[in-house]
């Protein structure tokens, strides 16, 4: 979900024309679709008639066409053809460009939102002219756009990978260890905690793979292999429900092909079946 091929992002509309305008609607964790299998984003022309105006805030241009997140303070009646729908529900429904930006509206309109007074003062806060960022008229305090770095990391243990299931996930489903990077911490340094904390094993030979801009809520996922050192792995009762090695050709159910995860997954399962392979 990272800024796709042929995006312009700017936050002002170079012409101050947006008349026909792909419209990211959001109420709360939800976006404005029409109904069906192949779901499609609301025109600029369709929002007076949905009736789903509100802070308006210009994204860029997507090859050529204009894109607007607007959010949308309370819950209104739809007419028929139109619903609210979660993100992820849409993965691999919208096509990734669209998606992608459909990930970055959502991050700035609940910045915005969450961000109408001062957190240092208490004042009403305002636009800043020339950037995306809020600022204080009264203190002078500057809020910009929030990302939360987080790491991810795939262990591997000769032709085996590390895989955990949160709490929080479907029943089958496992995924590489993930968490937030605290203050004074380096990427490398959350790495060696969060997996220490997790799982309780020690790993080392850190490789960068890649990273995704995720937005649940605002997230930049900064994904990383690591090879087994020692130690015997123990979920956290607070996290983790189960954590075990996997053969990497006897997989569990994994993420969406969407995510960061999945891809850091395959690309692994693709390099250690080729290493085997000699």
């Amino acid at each position: 979900m990272n800024t796709p091929a042929g995006f312009e992002p700017a936050f002002a509309s170079p012409a101050g024309q947006t008349a026909d305008a792909v419209c990211f609607v959001w109420r709360e964790d939800k976006i404005l679709t029409r109904t069906g299998d192949r779901p499609a984003l609301p025109r600029m022309p369709d929002v007076p008639d949905l009736g789903v105006d509100g802070a308006r805030h210009y994204l860029g241009r997507l090859d050529g066409v204009d894109c607007v997140a607007i959010r949308v303070a309370q819950d209104v009646s739809l007419p028929a053809g139109w619903e609210w729908r979660g993100l992820r529900a849409l993965f691999l429904q919208l096509p990734d460009a669209w998606l992608s930006l459909a990930g970055r509206a959502f991050q700035i309109v609940e910045w915005d939102h969450s961000h109408q007074f001062c957190g240092r003062c208490g004042a009403a806060t305002r636009d800043k002219v020339g950037e995306r960022a809020k600022e204080c008229p009264a203190c002078g305090h500057i809020v910009y756009p929030r990302v939360s770095p987080a790491m991810m990391v795939l262990v591997t243990r000769g032709q085996e990978l590390l895989l955990a299931r949160a709490k929080r996930f479907p029943q089958a489903m496992y995924s590489a260890l993930a968490g937030f990077v605290e203050p004074g911490e380096s990427i490398e340094d959350c790495i060696h905690r969060e997996v220490s904390e997790e799982v309780g094993i020690e790993v080392d030979t850190l490789q960068y793979v890649a990273s995704q801009s995720w937005p649940f809520p605002h997230s930049l996922m900064i994904a990383f292999t690591a090879e087994y050192v020692g130690g015997e792995v123990r979920p956290c009762d607070e996290e983790i429900a189960d954590a075990r090695w996997f053969p990497i050709d006897a997989l569990p159910q994994l993420p969406s092909p969407v995510s960061i995860s999945r891809a850091l997954i395959d690309t692994t399962v693709a390099r250690l079946a080729a290493k085997a392979r000699g």
